[in-house]
């Protein structure tokens, strides 16, 4: 595998654009494999961040982690009263989502041990078999847990404003247009997304 350098290196190389973000934002941050152990707790929180403010989101995730008794786990969430997840400030479709991850989990339907060893195709199919878990947050799972380069949220609004706005587009491509756009980026493509995210925030 690549440097995270040689990498960068190369897309510059390749696009003139990219080469522009690349030379204002610096190189992506260096991204660490999420250890085995702590990967249920990763999905975990990304149930509990979805489609809430960060600072909600933070107070909510912390009385959950509080009311596990300091660890997320399986078998944790398994033994707690519903009642008392809901009493964090979870929803019933999150509390529902979180027990549903708990459960294959425990049951071994969802293997998060296996999961480095899986196709990013098979990550995602594994993961939204979960209630809860989309493609969105399967895919932020393969870049930001398993530190995988060739992942592509083509769904992701900041992901699409970016790359409208990077390379001078009138409109935001739809998911499908942005997938063939995204095909002369393999195997770097989650290094694109993470310029399209920093282009969407550019002032």
């Amino acid at each position: 595998m690549p440097s995270l350098t040689a990498a960068v290196d190369e897309l510059a190389v390749a696009d003139p654009v990219l080469a522009r973000l690349i030379e204002r934002h610096g190189p992506p941050p260096p991204r660490r494999r999420v250890p085995v152990d702590r990967r249920f707790d990763y999905l975990a929180r990304g149930i509990v961040y979805q489609q809430l403010a960060g600072r909600a989101a933070a107070s909510i995730h912390g009385r959950m982690v509080e009311a596990l008794g300091g660890t997320v786990t399986a078998e944790r969430v398994l033994v707690t009263p519903e009642a008392e997840l809901r009493a964090c400030g979870l929803s019933g479709a999150k509390t529902a989502s979180l027990v549903d991850l708990a459960d294959k989990v425990a049951s071994g339907q969802v293997a998060l041990e296996r999961m480095g060893r899986l196709s990013d195709d098979d990550v995602v199919a594994h993961l939204t078999v979960v209630r809860g878990i989309g493609p969105w947050t399967a895919q932020m799972f393969l870049m930001n847990a398993l530190s995988r380069l060739d992942v592509w949220p083509t769904g992701d609004y900041g992901v699409r404003a970016g790359f409208a706005r990077a390379w001078g587009m009138d409109a935001l491509p739809d998911p499908r247009d942005l997938h063939g756009l995204g095909e002369p980026f393999r195997p770097y493509r989650s290094l694109v997304a993470w310029y399209c995210w920093r282009a969407a925030d550019d002032s």
